[in-house]
């Protein structure tokens, strides 16, 4: 544990959070603005909260404590999950899942969490409920086109079916037009510049700067393939355990997805992404597989504009030019 700092381990759920700290004091609140008022009295300046990602209900006590000036760390829920199962503790509650995040917390390098902007949580908020109407608006055509397999579909089910279709079709507008102006307004140099990337378009250009904080929350290529789930993953043991090389997937399934749609047009007419797909197929490896490929290099093509300064270009070798 380093020297004079006093973790709180914090486990929440939607009606309270449970905390043990250093000392192993166990304390419970009621997880809103009452209870998030009673605990914060526990802090002093060494004090460190460490809580997981857990959905939507870190952010309220998250947010309050930070802009208190309280020491904030949110960790990976998948790192919390594997140092807990290495416990091989038979209890699993909340109380003892926040003695573990203390526990977690002394042991483990963890970096202070700094937030985000209200226009960066406006987008995020924003890219959700695009994503929910997306897949409602999917579900809608599905079940159009399934009432048209019947021969003799109900009208009036049909007629109710395409008015939710249009209004969810002008809603998705609204929301990508507010989506738009509030990156133009906060990286309209980097919009730009990430555009000129051959196979990336508004929306994807849109989504990369909203789900990586301007590219502000990397510090590394490597780092960003990892957070998108585009690194390999080898399992391999000894001469009988062979497996096939595969991406993690553990990474931001979104833009994940949003990368592999680039990924057509990008072997096409990305003279780097295509060199590469060609390199791949021609040593016999799945197109699939050169896709992935071509996700990781739109990436790392990204990230490099991104922190340069520099706008792509298609003919140079180098694939960047000064702006």
């Amino acid at each position: 544990m380093n020297k004079g700092i006093k973790y709180f381990g914090i486990d929440i759920s939607h009606l309270v959070f449970d905390v043990t700290d250093s000392d192993g004091n166990y304390y419970q609140f009621i997880n809103n603005v009452s209870g998030f008022r009673k605990f914060i009295k526990l802090l002093d300046s060494n004090s460190h909260c460490v809580m997981e990602a857990t959905g939507y209900y870190h952010y309220q006590l998250a947010y309050y404590l930070f802009e208190n000036g309280k020491k904030v760390l949110v960790e990976n829920p998948l790192s919390l999950k594997r140092f807990i199962q290495m416990g091989l503790s038979k209890i699993k509650t909340d109380k003892s899942d926040s003695k573990l995040i203390c526990a977690y917390a002394a042991q483990v390098e963890l970096t202070l969490w700094k937030g985000s902007s209200k226009q960066v949580q406006e987008c995020l908020q924003i890219t959700r409920v695009l994503s929910l109407y997306t897949k409602q608006r999917t579900m809608i055509k599905n079940k159009l086109n399934g009432e048209s397999v019947l021969g003799e579909p109900s009208k009036a089910v049909v007629k109710s079916l395409k008015r939710s279709l249009k209004q969810l079709d002008k809603e998705m507008k609204i929301l990508e037009d507010q989506l738009l102006i509030i990156v133009k307004e906060s990286h309209q140099d980097l919009f730009s510049r990430i555009k000129t990337i051959s196979g990336i378009g508004r929306k994807t250009a849109i989504m990369l700067i909203v789900l990586t904080g301007g590219f502000e929350r990397f510090t590394s290529a490597g780092e960003l393939c990892s957070y998108a789930g585009l690194i390999p993953v080898i399992r391999q043991s000894g001469s009988s355990v062979k497996g096939r090389p595969r991406i993690s997937k553990m990474g931001n399934q979104k833009l994940r997805n949003l990368l592999f749609m680039c990924s057509f047009t990008a072997c096409k007419y990305n003279k780097a992404c295509r060199d590469l797909y060609e390199r791949i197929v021609a040593k016999g490896k799945s197109k699939k597989l050169a896709l992935i490929a071509i996700c990781n290099k739109l990436l790392k093509q990204a990230f490099a504009i991104a922190k340069s300064g520099l706008i792509f270009d298609n003919e140079y070798k180098s694939t960047l030019v000064k702006n």
